[in-house]
C-alpha cells in the first residue's frame, strides 16, 4: 500500500551536456556527457518522493518496447508500484532529447508517445485508492485525459476521500482553463509554475493568480516562482518563501521535486511554512545533478541542508 499515488506523464530522457548549439546540418558536435534517464512529471514527482522515504504507486501508460522496460525497470529498482503502468501495443514510449546548456538551461525534442492515450479508463482505481493521496502530474499534455476525463479522476478521487493534487505544464495550445475549468473544483493542492498558473488564471500577481485559482475551486494553492522561492495561499494562510541559492547544474525536473517536497510535507503533516521551506530544498538539491531526479536526496539529507542554510 502507497501513502501516494502519482498518474501521468511517463517519459525516457536522452540528456546531453554541454549544447549551446546544434551542428549545422550534416555535422557531428561533441558532448561531455550522454545518458538514459527516467522523466516525465509523474515518474520524476514519484521517484523523488521514493527517495525521501514516502511510499509511492504510479499510475501511466508506456509502449511495449525497450524504453518501456527501462521506464519500468527504473520505477521498479527506485522501490515504486508500477501495477497501475499500462503497456501500449501500438505506440511507443514516449520519449524527449534533453539539451543542456552549459548553464543549466535546457532545450526539449519530444514524442508524445503512450502519454497521448491515456485516459480514465485506463486508471487502475484498486492502485490509487490504496493511497491517501492521489498526485496527477503532466496536465494540459495528456489529450486523452485532459479536460472532462481528468475531473473524472479527480471528481472519484474524492469520492474515494484521496487528497488531491494537480500540477501542468505549458500548454503550447493555449487552451489552459478551458480544460482547467472541469478540474479544479476537486483539486486540494494546485502547484503550478507561476507562468503556467499567469496564463491559466489571466492575472500576474501570485495573490492575484493565487486567489483567482482558489475562486475557481481549488483549496490551497502553491506557486513555484523559480529563483524567488515560493507563494502559497489557503483560505485562512498566505506565504512567500525565499529560495536556496545553490550552483545549479541541471534545472530538469526542479518543479517536480518542489511537488514532491510539497507533498512529502503534506503526507507528514507538516505546518504551511516548514511544507514550503522543505519543498523549496528539494528543489534545490534537484539542481546540484544532472537530470530529472539525480541531485535529490533523502529525507535526513534534506532536512539536513534546510538547517545548514537556516538563518
Amino acid at each position: 500500500m502507497a501513502d501516494i499515488a502519482c498518474l501521468g506523464i511517463l517519459v525516457a530522457d536522452l540528456l546531453g551536456r554541454p549544447v549551446d548549439a546544434l551542428p549545422p546540418k550534416g555535422k557531428l558536435s561533441l558532448v561531455q556527457s550522454m545518458s538514459l534517464q527516467i522523466g516525465g512529471c509523474a515518474s520524476n514527482t514519484a521517484v523523488d518522493l521514493a527517495r525521501l522515504g514516502v511510499k509511492t504507486s504510479i499510475l501511466g501508460k508506456v509502449g511495449s518496447d525497450g524504453l518501456g522496460d527501462f521506464v519500468v525497470q527504473t520505477l521498479e529498482r527506485e522501490g515504486l508500484d508500477t501495477r497501475g503502468v499500462v503497456r501500449s501495443k501500438g505506440t511507443g514510449t514516449s520519449s524527449t532529447m534533453v539539451l543542456v546548456s552549459a548553464d543549466g538551461e535546457r532545450s526539449f525534442i519530444h514524442y508524445i508517445g503512450a502519454n497521448a492515450e491515456y485516459g480514465a479508463d485506463d486508471v487502475d482505481w484498486v492502485v490509487a485508492r490504496d493511497a491517501r493521496i492521489l498526485h496527477v502530474a503532466g496536465a494540459l499534455v495528456m489529450p486523452g485525459l485532459d479536460g472532462k476525463p481528468m475531473e473524472q479522476v479527480l471528481k472519484r478521487a474524492k469520492s474515494e476521500f484521496l487528497i488531491t493534487s494537480l500540477d501542468t505544464v505549458w500548454d503550447a495550445t493555449n487552451s489552459w482553463m478551458s480544460k482547467l475549468r472541469y478540474c479544479l473544483p476537486y483539486t486540494d493542492y494546485f502547484l503550478p509554475s507561476i507562468g503556467e498558473a499567469q496564463e491559466i488564471s489571466g492575472q500576474k500577481e501570485p495573490r492575484d493568480v493565487a486567489r483567482a485559482l482558489r475562486d475557481a475551486g481549488v483549496k490551497t494553492v502553491g506557486l513555484k516562482l523559480g529563483e524567488a522561492g515560493c507563494y502559497v495561499q489557503t483560505a485562512d494562510a498566505e506565504l512567500t518563501v525565499p529560495a536556496f541559492h545553490v550552483d545549479a547544474v541541471d534545472g530538469t525536473g526542479t518543479g517536480d521535486a518542489w511537488d514532491a517536497g510539497f507533498l512529502c510535507g503534506v503526507q507528514n503533516r507538516w505546518d504551511l511554512e516548514r511544507t514550503a521551506r522543505f519543498a523549496n530544498a528539494v528543489g534545490a538539491l534537484c539542481v546540484g545533478g544532472l537530470g530529472a531526479t539525480c541531485g535529490v536526496k533523502s529525507l535526513a539529507e534534506t532536512e539536513e541542508f534546510v538547517r545548514s542554510r537556516a538563518g
